[in-house]
């Protein structure tokens, strides 16, 4: 097994995540989703740049888990200085979330880490998420809630590479 393989995956969120929604707007429905995912988006400039290298340097292999699905390679990774990402493969979000449910992603990544170690980075993740992962999933897994309003903190990098250094030397 190569090296490659044997690395924890990290699905990454872009809304709220990479792309902190404190004091801007938010969108309430999928038809406002294009406007957002426009590379004209002016929220797009609360973007931190220094996040694409600090990414890049945790011990893990990347991959989106976003809404935005292939466009996050297309406008997210350029501003990050990062490569093309794979793209995992979600159902369509729905139009509302329903805070008393399972989140529309937690099913879809379990089936998609398949056993291997994952740290799942989102604004949305819930007590709810982290017990069904926890009873279907048969590897280590961080999920990592961010706040939203700030987006990846210093400290969220902290968590994140402590983790996956500890998951890395006990496999």
């Amino acid at each position: 097994m190569t090296d490659h393989v044997q690395r924890p995956l990290l699905f990454l969120d872009v809304d709220g995540t990479l792309l902190p929604c404190g004091g801007g707007w938010r969108p309430s429905a999928l038809d406002e989703w294009a406007a957002w995912q426009d590379a004209a988006n002016p929220q797009l400039a609360k973007i931190d740049p220094a996040h694409g290298p600090r990414l890049l340097a945790l011990s893990c292999e990347l991959i989106w888990a976003t809404a935005w699905m292939h466009d996050a390679n297309e406008v997210i990774a350029p501003l990050l200085g990062l490569p093309e990402l794979p793209v995992a493969d979600l159902p369509d979000a729905p139009e509302e979330d329903d805070p008393g449910v399972l989140h529309w992603k937690t099913q879809a990544l379990v089936e998609a880490a398949a056993g291997r170690p994952f740290v799942w980075v989102d604004d949305e993740i819930t007590d709810l998420d982290r017990i069904w992962v926890a009873r279907h999933h048969r590897g280590p897994a961080l999920l990592h809630r961010v706040d939203s309003a700030n987006g990846l903190t210093h400290e969220d990098f902290a968590i994140l590479d402590a983790w996956l250094r500890e998951t890395s030397s006990n496999p």
